[in-house]
C-alpha cells in the first residue's frame, strides 16, 4: 500500500510528524508491504533569506508577533520534538527557500534514496543549522546520502526536477491540501498533522485492512504435462 506524505523540510512538524509516522511503521506487523512517496510542499515559496534573517525575525515579520512571543512559540516546538526523540535548535536556524531541497529529493527518488534525503534535509536545517537554500550546501548532502556529486551537481545548478516538484504541489492543491505534514493512505484516507503514534497506528491498519481486501489473489495454472521432478514435504522425486 503506497502511503504519500506532502512535506516541507523547512516544517518542524514535518521532521516531528516524520518521526512518529516511522515509530508507528515499525509496530505494524505489515510495514514491508508499505510505500512511502515522499511529496514536495512549500511553506512560502516566495521566501528568499536575503537579509540573514534569524528563524525568530522570520516568524515576527510573516505572523506579525513580538520577537518575544515567536521564542516562546519555538519553545513548546522544542518540547514536542524532544518527546520525539529529535534535537531542534532554532536559536541558529536559518530559514530559506525549500525548492532546489525538494529538487535534490526527487534526484534521491530516482537512485532509490528519498527517504535518506528527506532525513538529511531535516537534521541539516533543524539541527545543524545549514542554509539549506545553498546550492553548495545541497550538493554536500547530496553526496553525503550516496548520490554522485558531478550529477547532483549539474542538477542543482540548471532545472531538472522542477516541473515534478510542481507538480507535487499542483496535486496537493487538487486534493485540498493546506497545511503539513499530510500523509494520505492508498489516495483514500488523509491525515493532518504531527500525530501521535497510535494515531498513526490506526490510521495505516484500517487503511492496509481495506487496501489488502482489494488485491486479487494469485492462483497458477501448470503449464506441466505431468506434476513429476519437484519437491514438496515429502522430499524431492523424479
Amino acid at each position: 500500500m503506497k502511503v504519500e506524505i506532502w512535506s516541507d523540510v523547512m516544517c518542524p512538524f514535518c521532521y516531528i510528524g516524520k518521526r512518529h509516522f516511522e515509530r508507528a511503521i515499525e509496530k505494524l506487523p505489515f510495514k514491508d508491504e508499505i510505500i512511502v512517496d515522499w511529496k514536495s510542499y512549500q511553506l512560502n515559496p516566495e521566501y528568499h533569506n536575503t537579509n540573514n534573517e534569524t528563524v525568530y525575525d522570520y516568524l515576527s515579520r510573516s505572523k506579525g508577533m513580538p520577537i518575544e512571543q515567536a521564542k516562546q512559540m519555538t519553545k513548546q516546538v522544542v518540547e514536542m520534538a524532544t518527546n520525539a526523540g529529535l534535537s531542534i535548535d532554532f536559536d541558529t536556524n536559518i530559514p530559506a527557500n525549500t525548492f532546489d531541497a525538494h529538487r535534490l529529493i526527487h534526484l534521491a527518488a530516482k537512485h532509490g534514496l528519498q527517504d535518506q534525503a528527506e532525513e538529511k534535509l531535516f537534521e541539516a536545517h533543524f539541527v545543524n543549522s545549514k542554509n539549506i537554500g545553498e546550492t553548495d550546501v545541497l550538493i554536500n548532502l547530496a553526496e553525503e546520502i550516496g548520490l554522485n556529486r558531478t550529477e547532483a551537481e549539474e542538477i542543482l545548478k540548471g532545472d531538472l526536477f522542477s516541473e515534478a516538484v510542481r507538480y507535487d504541489i499542483y496535486e496537493s492543491q487538487n486534493l485540498g491540501i493546506r497545511g503539513v505534514p499530510y500523509f494520505v493512505m492508498d489516495r483514500k484516507y488523509g491525515i493532518s498533522g504531527a500525530q501521535p503514534v497510535e494515531a498513526f497506528t490506526d490510521a495505516l491498519t484500517q487503511s492496509f485492512t481495506e487496501w489488502k481486501a482489494t488485491q486479487p489473489k494469485t492462483t497458477l495454472t501448470s503449464l506441466n504435462k505431468n506434476d513429476d521432478a519437484v519437491c514438496d514435504e515429502n522430499g524431492c522425486e523424479i
